[in-house]
């Protein structure tokens, strides 16, 4: 009853608030000591109590009373962290203007004349303050400095140190936070005790500090571009005087969680995990603190360069193998925690994060090269693959989840500039996460590339983009790829059959470009790794149809008319088909759940565009080193005989950049045919009688390959583009088929004449003999490697931007901070 008559009492100063219109004495603090009293004991009473519409009232309508409850607010935590904060009373004050503060942010930056408010001077100071910087600080830097002091609180965020006597602090200013540092790991041995009221008081504090720097989701794209967070400069500057010890034990935090525990069935639903919602939020602010606007760079008096930012630049100065070994770790653990399979149905905690551990996988690798070179020192490398693999998959038909396969397929394409990538690849997989894919015997590399074939056929329209990404990271890895599967080997091919269907072709001005990617993957791997390839070799003898209809593409006018105006008549009937899986027949992995469209009423945020390939990637020829690291020397590309670079002809104008967000308007479709041989039971098919169509016909069984623009602008300037004989000219004279062409011209007599002699029809007697095959003289001389390395640029740094502040507002739902607040970066979509 008592708690019920305080809760009243709160919401009577509320309304008191809200509804004088004469300004609140700041000296009334009876008043004002009713917000952080101890009427209300946790944040869900502070967001119910004060509704969003009376503090937009209040904001309107009593500008000074709003602004003397933030002022109080924030003298009250400085007070706080002025001594050591050590009674019930001090503390619970501390916890209510803490969670004030995050109530009332949001509505304060979604006005543009309520911004600057938190930078302007705290009033009131005595008369006779002699420190000028203290009386002219920004409240801003008076709130982040006071709660940074918060945070390494003895007996309140952190444990009592064992120190005794003289010794003891006095206030919290005299306090050496390194000692204080929250967990053992990245330069810290200690392992303190773990004290859940801790824990909670942490995450409350955090949950501010995250609320202070979200400003940026109130400015629109081009501001939120172009402008610097001042919130997040002075939390990560050397005015920050806990800066390094707030970076270390975030990290920290972060890495050592283990949400297994003891490894108890159904442990979580007996007990509270008080380091769960910890981890979360610490992994929010640290990928949030380590955001930057792109050539945001100074040089160091050695003249290499660094970042303003310090947790850039502890981030990218850690060096030691034991700490890129527990992070590493930490990463490993968490990212497979969500695919682990027990025989208990939720019998484990499931994380729901991984979307941020991602982002900061990617930061990580970005800022820190030698860590990323860790990563793939080793086969630990495969242990990040499979999980974004496995999400990739999952996400692929949730138009909710978009944001989530084009991280990963972001990392990957990182990660694909390096060689030890595409060496590593070719590890045998064994089937451990049930992803409802094929069922095949192979290494990552087959798994990779069937994962990506189903994002291709199966995924959500808005994938469009990413299709050059997807192909890119094929190339990259092909010249180290061993020994693909049959499984593998269809795929690629089936998309070479969808991707140069005429009407395809000539219905936008960069489709041209797919066929290219793809063409260099089969040379690449022609020409570096043929000996171990019979199963690719097999399926190009199969489907060699494919590779003359694009040689003999027509180029005359009547002809492309012809084939658009088919497309046209088609599409009617093409547009009801829904992205069914090309594989739906296929038979898949055990306990395989197919992905399922976001559930009705879901919130989803929009993204920034997607940067062009040409402009995430620049080219670069592969040097292998020889005896680098612990990889064999039978892991480097053998060539096989191939053609040279000036095969190419000149180089197709941004043959390098695929398909962009502007490439194609809405609707546009290209059918393929199923794959025969993703069924394990089809029956071998003789070489000299290819399946493989010209891609005109149109079977029941089709898939379509959709491909959709970001804007209306787009649509526009692909309605009055009209592929004309020259353009087609331009780049069919271009395509690199002579390696292809020369291999069936030497393979498909041979192949047709031991089927004749023999009377093979068994597809596995084919493939030994190709397994035995060589070319080696036959072929022009090896091309050297050209790798397409991610280059840092301002379009990914924006696009990590939006989408990072998009998932931590849909991830913060308890309390809802930013919910049904104006913001500006994304907007927010109910499904």
């Amino acid at each position: 009853m008592g708690n019920t008559d305080t809760k009243l009492n709160f919401r009577k100063a509320v309304i008191q608030l809200t509804t004088k219109t004469q300004p609140i004495d700041a000296k009334d603090d009876v008043f004002w000591d009713q917000f952080w009293s101890e009427s209300v004991q946790n944040v869900q009473d502070v967001f119910t109590l004060i509704p969003a519409a009376e503090v937009r009232a209040v904001r309107e309508e009593s500008p000074s009373n709003l602004a003397t409850l933030c002022y109080k607010a924030v003298e009250k935590l400085v007070k706080a962290a002025d001594t050591l904060c050590n009674t019930q009373g001090q503390q619970q004050t501390v916890l209510n203007c803490v969670r004030l503060l995050t109530r009332l942010l949001p509505y304060i930056f979604e006005d543009t004349d309520w911004r600057a408010f938190f930078w302007s001077s705290l009033p009131g100071q005595p008369a006779d303050e002699t420190d000028s910087e203290v009386e002219n600080m920004p409240l801003a830097q008076s709130l982040i400095t006071a709660l940074c002091d918060l945070l390494f609180c003895p007996d309140f965020t952190v444990s009592t140190s064992k120190k005794a006597g003289p010794d003891n602090p006095e206030d919290l200013q005299s306090i050496d936070s390194c000692e204080y540092i929250w967990e053992a790991g990245v330069g810290f041995a200690h392992t303190p005790p773990q004290v859940p009221q801790h824990d909670y008081n942490r995450t409350e504090i955090l949950k501010l500090l995250l609320t202070c720097f979200s400003q940026t989701m109130y400015l629109p794209y081009g501001d939120a571009h172009d402008t610097s967070n001042k919130w997040i400069q002075f939390f990560t500057s050397a005015d920050n005087r806990h800066a390094l010890p707030l970076f270390t034990s975030l990290l920290n935090v972060v890495c050592a969680y283990d949400p297994v525990g003891y490894g108890l069935p159904f442990n979580h639903l007996i007990f509270n995990d008080s380091r769960e919602p910890l981890v979360e939020v610490a992994l929010q602010v640290l990928i949030v603190s380590l955001d930057h606007n792109f050539k945001e760079l100074l040089d160091d008096v050695n003249g290499s360069a660094m970042f303003d930012n310090l947790f850039v630049n502890y981030l990218s100065r850690i060096h030691r193998e034991e700490d890129f070994a527990f992070i590493l770790k930490g990463f490993t653990r968490l990212l497979n925690n969500p695919l682990v399979q027990t025989y208990l149905p939720n019998s484990s905690k499931k994380i729901q994060f991984h979307q941020e551990l991602l982002v900061f996988f990617w930061k990580m690798c970005d800022h820190n090269k030698k860590f990323m070179f860790y990563v793939l020192k080793s086969s630990q490398v495969l242990e990040v693959l499979v999980p974004v693999l496995y999400h990739l998959n999952d996400a692929r038909a949730d138009q909710s989840r978009v944001g989530l396969v084009h991280i990963g397929v972001f990392i990957l394409l990182l990660l694909s500039g390096e060689r030890n990538f595409g060496v590593r690849l070719n590890k045998p997989y064994t089937a451990s996460v049930p992803m409802d894919i094929p069922v095949f015997t192979g290494t990552h590399a087959d798994l990779l590339i069937i994962v990506f074939h189903k994002i291709i056929t199966t995924g959500h329209q808005r994938l469009q983009p990413l299709f050059d990404c997807l192909l890119t990271i094929i190339v990259n890895v092909s010249p180290y790829l061993k020994t693909l599967s049959m499984v593998a080997s269809t795929k690629l091919l089936h998309l070479l059959e969808a991707f140069s269907t005429p009407w395809f072709l000539y219905s936008s001005p960069t489709n041209h470009h797919l066929v290219f990617f793809l063409l260099e993957i089969f040379n690449n791997i022609i020409q570096y790794q043929f000996d171990g390839n019979s199963n690719l070799v097999y399926t190009i003898i199969r489907k060699r149809n494919v590779f003359h209809a694009l040689a003999n593409l027509p180029t005359d006018h009547a002809t492309i008319q012809k084939s658009l105006t088919k497309r046209s008549k088609l599409t009617p009937s093409m547009s009801s088909t829904s992205l069914t899986g090309v594989t739906s027949n296929s038979q898949s992995m055990e306990g395989a759940v197919s992905a399922t469209p976001a559930e009705k009423g879901t919130l989803n945020a929009t993204l920034a565009a997607t940067p062009c390939i040409d402009k995430m990637t620049e080219r670069e020829h592969a040097h292998p080193p020889q005896n680098q690291g612990d990889i064999s020397a039978t892991s480097e590309p053998s060539p096989s005989g191939a053609i040279g670079l000036d095969s190419y002809g000149p180089e197709p104008e941004g043959q390098e950049q695929g398909p962009t967000v502007n490439d194609k308007t809405e609707g546009d479709q290209v059918p393929a045919e199923d794959c025969p041989s993703d069924k394990q039971s089809s029956p071998p098919v003789s070489p000299s009688h290819s399946t493989a169509s010209s891609g005109s016909d149109l079977g029941s069984s089709q898939t379509e390959i959709r491909r959709q623009p970001s804007s209306v602008s787009s649509n526009a300037s692909n309605a009055q583009w009209v592929p004309s004989p020259d353009w087609v000219l331009s780049w069919k004279q271009k395509l690199p088929l002579q390696t292809i062409m020369r291999l069936l011209q030497v393979l498909v007599p041979q192949v047709e004449k031991i089927c004749l002699d023999k009377g093979l029809t068994d597809e596995s007697e084919i493939l030994k003999f190709l397994q035995h095959g060589t070319l080696v003289g036959l072929l022009p001389v090896p091309h050297p490697i050209l790798i397409r390395k991610y280059q840092a640029n301002s379009g990914t740094t924006m696009w990590f931007r939006t989408y990072m502040w998009g998932v931590i507002y849909l991830r913060n739902v308890d309390p809802p901070i930013w919910y049904d607040t104006d913001v500006k970066l994304f907007e927010i979509q109910r499904i």
